[in-house]
């Protein structure tokens, strides 16, 4: 098992930035990847960011050049920082962890970013 906990989510103004933190703890040992998605009212899960193991990242069109996600492997940690954000990045956000081993998906509870003035 694998357990995820976000942390850095909160009310920002557009244009600001926020950045989303997410401990892994568990089997740490066989992710292989880690990323960020995101769910908005009313709307279908999708995407954000994935970072693998090997350091290929990955990006939603929508927040290419605003967003970067990175990983602290010996903090077991992955980052999502947030600029230039837009009140249509409001959603709560989840962490996302694959194992490869065991083909699972682990999530973490979601953390909710609002963008509003």
């Amino acid at each position: 098992q694998v357990q995820l906990v976000e942390s850095g989510g909160g009310l920002v103004q557009p244009g600001g930035s926020l950045r989303l933190s997410c401990a892994a703890s568990g089997r740490i040992f066989s992710i292989n990847a880690m990323g960020w998605y995101r769910q908005a009212p009313g709307k279908q899960r999708e995407l954000v960011a994935t970072a693998t193991n090997s350091g290929s990242t990955n990006y939603a069109d929508s927040v290419k050049g605003r967003f970067t996600i990175s990983r602290d492997n010996a903090k077991n940690t992955v980052y999502l920082q947030m600029n230039s954000l837009k009140p249509e990045d409001t959603a709560v956000y989840y962490c996302n962890a694959y194992d490869g081993a065991a083909y699972r998906t682990y999530w973490g509870q979601g953390t909710q970013v609002t963008v509003s003035s």
